[in-house]
């Protein structure tokens, strides 16, 4: 099956991905099974998309009952599981109104098209200028592409789109230096993921909001990896004490089902009337269904106390690695986002990991990602560190 299975996608999937030569056919909790009776204990999570783990029940089941009742109206009509998604989400969060599309990338689309239609509305089209931090990644699509301060994943796109200025992360002084008239917004992950695991000093976001304050400019947060608990809050923002004006979600929305958000005040969410923005997939009632006992289910069984528990567990047990090993040169994170750095490339560990039942990620060459399910327990992390000691 697997040699099949391999040789058939090499002959009709687009190869945008340099994928693992493993099948995974099905998985339960923090474990996956390859096609020929492997198991890994999975530290990727779907890229930090599954915090509730692989076959929820109680996701399943919200699915599947959702499936039989209603799949799909169009947003021409009003549904249920879509306006109560839509509560749960203002009700817990800063924002006032929620957009739904169909990823994170339409999420921050979404965003940048608000921005801008703000301060059109407002009788200035010419502040439309987006600020974005190096390293940062906000997704594909040609627009978000252009606000991903990364060259290699711009790199053959040209012409991007423009309006967006760059400056380093976590360097609030060239923020300052770069900030204009024609700044409408400042777009930032409240942690990199893609770009290293790299966390802000800590004032180094209320300085973001406090210059947004005064400058007028929109503070727009891209937390489609962060967001749902991933940091130890249900949204990292809340480490910070401090809100967005604009916020995105993805990923870890549906545990697994394709959804996006965004969400904004209702003086900014204002600006997006009706035909201004669409999705025709944008919320459908089984994808918000699912949603919805993401969202619940993540505070009624207290997932998220213990994603700060058990991330600071991991972190301590990282730094004993550290400790222990001189190639490791950082061991950086919140919550179950963590990375160590390392002074080689760290694609032969995430092999070699693999081999031994273990799914890691390695970015930007050198930087070990550990995104696991927010379920994850001491007993499933312990022999990961004892495979990554011996490994090193």
């Amino acid at each position: 099956m697997k040699t099949n299975i391999i040789n058939m996608a090499d002959k009709v999937i687009a190869k945008t991905y340099n994928r693992f030569p493993i099948v995974i056919t099905r998985g339960k909790g923090c474990t996956v099974w390859d096609s020929e009776g492997h198991a890994y204990t999975d530290f990727v999570a779907g890229i930090a998309v599954c915090n509730l783990g692989h076959a929820h029940p109680g996701v399943s089941k919200a699915l599947s009952d959702q499936a039989n009742i209603l799949f799909h109206v169009s947003n021409l009509y009003y549904t249920v599981p879509q306006v109560e998604l839509a509560s749960w989400l203002v009700d817990n969060s800063f924002a006032d109104r929620v957009f739904f599309c169909n990823s994170g990338a339409e999420a921050n689309e979404a965003a940048i098209k608000l921005a801008r239609k703000y301060f059109n509305d407002k009788g200035n089209p010419q502040r439309n200028r987006i600020i974005a931090a190096e390293k940062s990644f906000h997704g594909r699509t040609m627009a978000t592409l252009s606000a991903t301060g990364q060259a290699g994943i711009r790199h053959g796109f040209n012409p991007l789109l423009g309006g967006f200025d760059f400056v380093p992360f976590n360097d609030i002084d060239a923020l300052k230096n770069k900030i204009k008239p024609s700044t409408c917004a400042v777009l930032i992950e409240p942690v990199q993921g893609e770009g290293g695991v790299r966390c802000p000093d800590a004032e180094y976001l209320k300085d973001v909001r406090r210059l947004c304050d005064k400058t007028g400019a929109l503070l727009i947060f891209d937390e489609i990896q962060t967001g749902m608990g991933r940091t130890g809050k249900l949204f990292a923002y809340e480490h910070f004490g401090i809100e967005p004006d604009i916020m995105t979600l993805a990923k870890a929305l549906a545990n697994g089902l394709p959804i996006g958000a965004m969400l904004a005040k209702e003086h900014i969410a204002a600006a997006f009337g009706p035909g201004s923005h669409a999705s025709t997939f944008g919320g459908t009632p089984v994808i918000t269904a699912a949603s919805l006992e993401v969202v619940r289910t993540l505070v009624r069984e207290r997932v998220i106390d213990h994603c700060l528990q058990i991330g600071a567990y991991f972190k301590e047990r990282l730094l004993w690695l550290k400790h222990r090993h001189d190639s490791i040169t950082d061991v950086r994170g919140i919550g179950l986002l963590l990375g160590i750095k390392l002074k080689t490339d760290g694609g032969p560990v995430v092999k070699k990991c693999m081999e031994k039942g273990f799914l890691i990620n390695c970015i930007q060459g050198n930087i070990l990602r550990f995104i696991p399910p927010l379920i994850i327990k001491k007993d499933e992390i312990d022999p990961l560190i004892i495979c990554l000691d011996e490994i090193l």
